[in-house]
């Protein structure tokens, strides 16, 4: 828990009768969400973003999402073991230092200042990044509740980002990232409603483990056991995009063409994370593939995002 954490706490939450300051494992899932969405940013950009939890505080929605109207991009997640819907959000400044350090920037030209609508480009980048905030969720929320993230919509209308009432107490974290001498913010809104059943296991303080008290021998067992777990692995030739009705038409004997040939290349993943490009070919009767370059995931990206 940081300090800073620490000293933001509102002590007790009335209306849901959640105290903050009862819940220690609460700020260490806030500030796992920031360090594995850091580790999600990393591949894509030269620059190491870092999160850093500024503030953890008790809420209503409405009051977490005013100030932000015209100023941020907001993301809306739906949760279905818990039935509720956590909101992220990322400020102007976020976005702007983001799209720069994507497109290479190193931050020595002026940060931008315009009160303007967010372009297609920006909402692509924020949407990209929501997609990669739904693991991270999960990830940050694992030890106390296996529970999946699914995100749902972005929003550039604030007030429509509000699931339920506005007056719903939430807790909201509020992140302070930086990159190439620059940040912005982030914000996360969890409705109060969905913490009310982890009460107990967010009551549990969290161990803390020194790296001099591990075990070395413990350390490699655990290390060859990591690398000899297996992992799928599959190659895509291409993929399209087709509309429910033209799906619902399908029968057997149909062809679906592919904007694709032989001699494109295919891309290889696990785990739904782009690993290489290569060619296919074929090998005493069975289909192979030749690795011709490593997939750049910020090369990638920003591919995806000019095509929009």
């Amino acid at each position: 828990m940081t300090a800073r954490a620490a000293t933001a706490y509102n002590p007790l939450v009335q209306s849901a009768g959640l105290a903050l300051d009862q819940l220690p494992m609460l700020p260490v899932i806030f500030e796992r969400l920031g360090t594995r969405l850091g580790e999600r940013l990393r591949p894509l950009a030269n620059a190491l973003p870092h999160f850093s939890l500024n503030q953890l505080t008790s809420e209503s929605v409405g009051e977490a999402l005013d100030g932000y109207e015209m100023n941020a991009i907001a993301g809306v997640f739906h949760a279905p073991a818990w039935d509720q819907r956590v909101v992220v959000g990322f400020d102007r400044d976020f976005i702007y230092t983001t799209v720069e350090m994507l497109f290479g920037g190193d931050g020595t030209e002026p940060p931008m200042e315009d009160i303007r609508s967010f372009t297609s480009i920006e909402q692509a980048v924020a949407k990209h990044i929501f997609e990669l905030a739904a693991p991270a969720l999960h990830e940050a929320f694992q030890p106390v509740d296996n529970v999946r993230f699914r995100f749902e919509r972005l929003e550039t209308r604030i007030d429509f980002a509000a699931s339920g009432r506005r007056s719903n107490p939430a807790v909201v974290g509020r992140f302070v990232m930086q990159a190439i001498n620059r940040g912005g913010l982030m914000f996360v809104i969890v409705p109060q409603a969905a913490l009310a059943s982890l009460r107990q296991a967010l009551s549990s303080i969290a161990g803390e483990a020194h790296e001099d008290d591990l075990d070395p021998q413990w350390l490699e067992q655990i290390t060859s056991g990591v690398q000899q777990a297996e992992v799928g692995v599959r190659a895509v030739l291409e993929a399209e995009d087709y509309t429910l009705g033209d799906l619902s038409e399908l029968a057997t004997g149909d062809i679906l063409k592919l904007p694709a040939t032989l001699r494109s290349r295919v891309r290889v993943e696990s785990n739904d994370q782009p690993l290489f490009w290569a060619f296919i070919g074929e090998n005493e009767g069975l289909h192979t593939l030749r690795i011709d370059e490593e997939i750049n995931a910020g090369k990638q990206l920003l591919s995806d995002v000019l095509k929009q």
